[in-house]
């Protein structure tokens, strides 16, 4: 959540910041009502509370008509200290409500609109001509089913519509993107993680994936746990409650997790294949860093993204998401989108959030430096989903009979293979 002070000194920037996400701006003027209704009846409390004690000295040495009027006047003060303290705490839960539910302050660079009013930031590659090489490309279902890599069917059959098998070198193919992708951020200094898939209600409220995002969480009733959508928020959670020492940051993890997601309002999209699933892994970078070097380590971590695509030799570009497209967490959130040659357009692959204050201050981890205690910054960024890097590598290395070159920096993770061959 963002700084009370803040929005105090200046609402009209919290307003602003609103707008142009399309989110409701009548929040900041509920919450500074709010917030100056529990100011108020702290105040009133402390002075009913007050004069009870100093009641209380007089009682006990006033004597009969006096100590009578006093005693009345006591039992009176009571109820009405009662009643502040319940009003004191209904205006301090409203507040609290009305702040969780504001969206962290936009970065005044990041691009005004909505999803498509993005700004590329740069391409990064060149998508190869298939006419000029002379055939007609496969589709990564094609591709897989001819590699015995992916079965939609069979995913379809146990589990329902999204669903899928990932097989023999499909399922090498995962094993070796997930140990290249660990390998890199190990290099890097990252520590890596292998998370909870299910967590409380105060993990997944702390990242802010229980506001716009809600729709799109699986949630275990009986258990009172969620599934999570991705790594971020059990690696959020990790120091929850904490303080962390400023020497020892930035705080860098990789972690390995498996991801869950309804896609609730997404029927008819992207209904082939594997692009939108409900289960797949992927590796999240998360860093724990103080508020002044964040925006520097999030270029750090669109850099380390570049860098694994790079070594996949994938074409992509790089977009700076715009305002109204961005989740409630994020203050500025760069997407990664490699080129897909069947669907004749980029596709997010990876992304990358600075989200400054807000979840820190969501889930209580502050930083101590130099004798004193404040919020730090939290940022994330996907290092591999697996089932669309795996489109990505499918299509844009396929051969004319439907072989895959694999590409240098893999084979390593792939037991030396070059070539993924179709099955006999």
């Amino acid at each position: 959540m963002i700084d009370l002070r803040l929005l105090r000194e200046d609402p009209d920037r919290v307003r602003a910041s609103q707008r142009v996400r399309g989110e409701d701006v009548d929040l900041v003027d509920a919450l500074l009502s709010a917030d100056e209704r529990r100011r108020s009846s702290g105040t009133r409390f402390d002075e009913l509370r007050a004069e009870q004690k100093s009641l209380g000295k007089l009682v006990a040495k006033a004597q009969g008509d006096e100590k009578a009027a006093l005693l009345q006047r006591t039992k009176e003060l009571a109820a009405e200290v009662k009643a502040a303290d319940s009003e004191q705490g209904a205006a301090k839960d409203e507040a609290e409500r009305l702040l969780r539910s504001l969206a962290n302050l936009i970065d005044p660079a990041a691009p005004v609109g909505g999803e498509e009013d993005f700004v590329t930031l740069e391409e990064i590659g060149t998508p190869r001509d298939f006419a000029a090489e002379g055939f007609e490309p496969r589709d990564h279902v094609e591709l897989g089913q001819l590699l015995g890599a992916i079965d939609t069917e069979r995913g379809a059959k146990v589990a329902g519509a999204r669903s899928y098998y990932l097989t023999g070198v499909g399922a090498l193919l995962e094993l070796a993107l997930v140990n290249m992708a660990i390998a890199q951020a190990t290099a890097a200094g990252f520590v890596p993680m292998i998370t909870p898939a299910l967590v409380r209600a105060a993990a997944m409220d702390g990242t802010g994936f229980l506001g716009q995002a809600a729709e799109n969480v699986y949630y275990l009733e009986d258990d009172e746990r969620y599934l999570v959508g991705t790594s971020e928020v059990p690696l959020a959670a990790y120091h929850m409650d904490e303080i962390l020492d400023a020497d020892k940051l930035p705080l860098r993890y990789a972690g390995y997790s498996s991801c869950f997601r309804r896609e609730a309002g997404t029927y008819g999209k992207d209904t082939r294949g594997i692009i939108r699933v409900h289960q797949f892994e992927k590796v999240e970078m998360f860093v724990f860093t103080t508020p002044e070097d964040a925006e520097n380590e999030h270029r750090r971590l669109l850099q380390w993204e570049k860098d694994f695509l790079n070594a996949l030799e994938l074409p992509y570009r790089v977009i700076d998401v715009a305002s109204g497209d961005l989740g409630a967490s994020a203050a500025r959130k760069f997407d990664i989108e490699a080129w897909v040659p069947t669907q004749g357009k980029y596709r997010e692959v990876t992304s990358t959030s600075n989200t400054t204050e807000y979840q820190a201050r969501r889930l209580s981890i502050r930083m101590r430096e130099d004798g004193k205690v404040r919020p730090l910054a939290t940022l994330n960024g996907t290092l591999v989903a697996v089932p669309r890097t795996i489109v990505a590598i499918l299509e844009n290395h396929q051969q004319p009979d439907g072989s895959v070159v694999v590409p240098e920096a893999l084979r390593p993770y792939l037991g030396g293979r070059t070539v993924l061959e179709p099955v006999k």
